[in-house]
């Protein structure tokens, strides 16, 4: 069940007030409507009418989709250890709740910006699972190690030949795309499979490029 209300939001920039729907949760189930409006980023985005500002409401959202069995609890944060907090929380708050029972077939994420949320939405959408393309992403960015730690590389499209990820360099300011074989893949999703990556949670999970290079490095995350 897709779950709002109303809240008044002030300009940061010109004080002006507005009334705004926020939602707090989306199910794909009964609101296709609003996942269309989440992926054009419409969703608790505020837009000043009077000055065109715009900006993120720091307000958590939980996105399910009960057909791939999807999870995502969003929550707006740009700080490492506040992000590492609220994860634990949202273990804590789902495991005391007993929720994770009814969850055992799921890909639990938590997600801390937008960009995230709606990577993880197109990886899904697209048949392909996010530890898979984490580790592809961390072999695109070290084919130049040296500029791996100005880069930035996230999932754009796929088809049944190959994958494209978009990749930024903040130094440089430039856009760069890079392609994937979908054969590369596969073998690498079946190569985590043996060596004992499980593609279901059986908890909440943080599934990032720090996630994939440990993968990579031979760690088994507990798995």
């Amino acid at each position: 069940m897709s779950i709002n209300f109303k809240q008044s939001v002030k300009c940061p920039k010109c004080g002006e007030l507005h009334d705004m729907t926020v939602w707090s949760s989306i199910t794909v189930d009964d609101s296709a409507d609003l996942k269309e409006l989440l992926l054009k980023r419409e969703i608790n985005i505020f837009r000043c009418s009077s000055c065109e500002t715009s900006a993120l409401l720091p307000s958590p959202l939980l996105y399910h989709d009960k057909d791939k069995k999807l999870m995502i609890s969003f929550t707006p944060c740009y700080d490492k250890l506040e992000k590492l907090q609220l994860f634990d929380n949202i273990k804590k708050s789902s495991k005391d709740s007993g929720e994770l029972k009814s969850l055992e077939d799921y890909n639990l994420r938590f997600v801390s910006t937008y960009d995230e949320l709606l990577e993880k939405i197109l990886i899904f959408d697209n048949g392909l699972h996010d530890k898979v393309i984490e580790c592809l992403k961390v072999l695109i960015l070290t084919q130049e190690p040296e500029k791996a730690e100005h880069r930035v590389c996230v999932f754009g499209k796929c088809d049944d030949k190959e994958l494209e990820f978009l990749i930024k360099d903040n130094k440089e300011g430039q856009f760069y795309t890079s392609k994937i074989p979908m054969s590369s893949y596969e073998t690498i999703k079946e190569q985590l499979r043996l060596s004992g990556v499980k593609y279901r949670s059986f908890d909440w999970e943080i599934i990032d490029i720090d996630y994939g290079s440990s993968l990579l490095r031979g760690v088994n995350n507990n798995f």
